[in-house]
């Protein structure tokens, strides 16, 4: 027992510490008046810093509570998860989109370690950074990067679903549309599929055999949404990420492969299959098309906003792209002075 409890995460956030109760060489445990471990910290890290490991912060992430009642009144939160190099171009058309909704999300942001967000105390984003690491595309620390956030993330236990974002991603409805349409959504937005084509089924390794077999390979986007039963399982694996870490590497992409594969290998049925992120691979090459501000205009926006062929709660919908991608910083201003017209406060 004693070994079990000095064995406890440890969690040292910036200005406030969130320790185990100390163990005396009896055992037993301690008061400590000065150090008191208040309950909201355990399910509302005060800040983001901490000075845990990867490996300790997925352990603490991957508690799970078997109670079902929550002891806290809990109101469901969307986690906005950025994966970006440095600057967020579109951090003024966030903050208007999340603008009166406070309570209702929560911001997460992994830039390089170099990199600090430069924003006034007032910004959704102050002090959202996490403690990241260098990502490279196409290499494994891509996916090490989505679940560091996912990790963090999941150390709120008022955030419900998760949705991993890039530095040109757009929202295209507004708040209250897009909170609805994750929070009631009996899937989550995985895109995965069976892709015979060289750089889909043409990437598998045999190697992978028998835990992946070719007829179980999938390939997807990158910019997934979870629910938290789902963001949990992901950053708990541990037996397929060092499959596919040895034996899916340049040019096979682990990103585009990984969550697909095994989101449909062992959770098919609470999948939707497609994305609610839209992009334009039709100019073709290795990356989608970038958008900027001579290509913003009401009809190029309302083509995205009013895609009508998906599924929602197994209905058809008419409404299946909540975000967008890829958009230059020029993109800022138009976007903004169209906000209105899609519901922006």
């Amino acid at each position: 027992m004693t070994r079990y409890l000095n064995n406890l995460a440890v969690f040292h956030p910036v200005g406030e510490a969130l320790l185990s109760p100390p163990i005396s060489s009896q055992g037993a445990v301690c008061s400590r008046k000065e150090d008191p471990v208040r309950f909201e910290h355990w399910s509302r890290p005060p800040t983001l810093m901490h000075t845990m490991s990867d490996r300790e912060l997925l352990w603490r992430a991957s508690m799970v509570p078997l109670r079902r009642k929550y002891s806290f009144e809990r109101v469901p939160k969307i986690a906005f998860m950025f994966l970006t190099r440095g600057p967020l171009p579109f951090l003024p058309l966030w903050a208007r989109f999340l603008r009166g909704h406070e309570g209702l999300y929560s911001i997460y942001v992994h830039p390089l370690p170099s990199f600090t967000l430069n924003v006034s105390n007032t910004s959704p984003f102050y002090r959202r950074e996490i403690p990241s690491q260098v990502v490279e595309w196409g290499e494994a620390n891509m996916c090490d990067a989505e679940t560091r956030l996912l990790a963090n993330a999941l150390l709120d236990f008022s955030n419900e679903r998760f949705i991993l974002l890039s530095e040109t991603c757009i929202p295209v409805f507004n708040f209250s549309t897009i909170y609805n349409y994750l929070i009631k959504s009996k899937h989550s937005f995985v895109h995965s599929f069976d892709d015979p084509r060289p750089e889909g089924r043409g990437r598998y390794n045999i190697k992978m055999a028998p835990e992946v077999t070719l007829s179980q390979w999938r390939k997807g986007s990158q910019w997934f949404e979870v629910h938290r039963k789902l963001a949990i399982d992901i950053i708990s694996d541990t037996k397929y990420y060092q499959i596919f870490k040895a034996f899916c590497k340049p040019s096979c992409y682990i990103d585009e492969h990984y969550i697909p594969t095994i989101l449909s290998m062992q959770f098919g049925s609470l999948i939707s299959n497609r994305s609610i992120t839209w992009v334009d691979w039709s100019r073709g090459g290795s990356h989608p098309a970038m958008f900027g501000k001579d290509d913003i205009t009401q009809e190029f926006m309302m083509s995205i906003r009013d895609v009508n062929n998906c599924t929602y709660n197994d209905q058809t919908m008419s409404l299946c792209f909540l975000f967008a991608r890829k958009f230059s910083p020029s993109a800022l201003d138009p976007l903004l002075n169209m906000s209105t017209h899609f519901g922006f406060d």
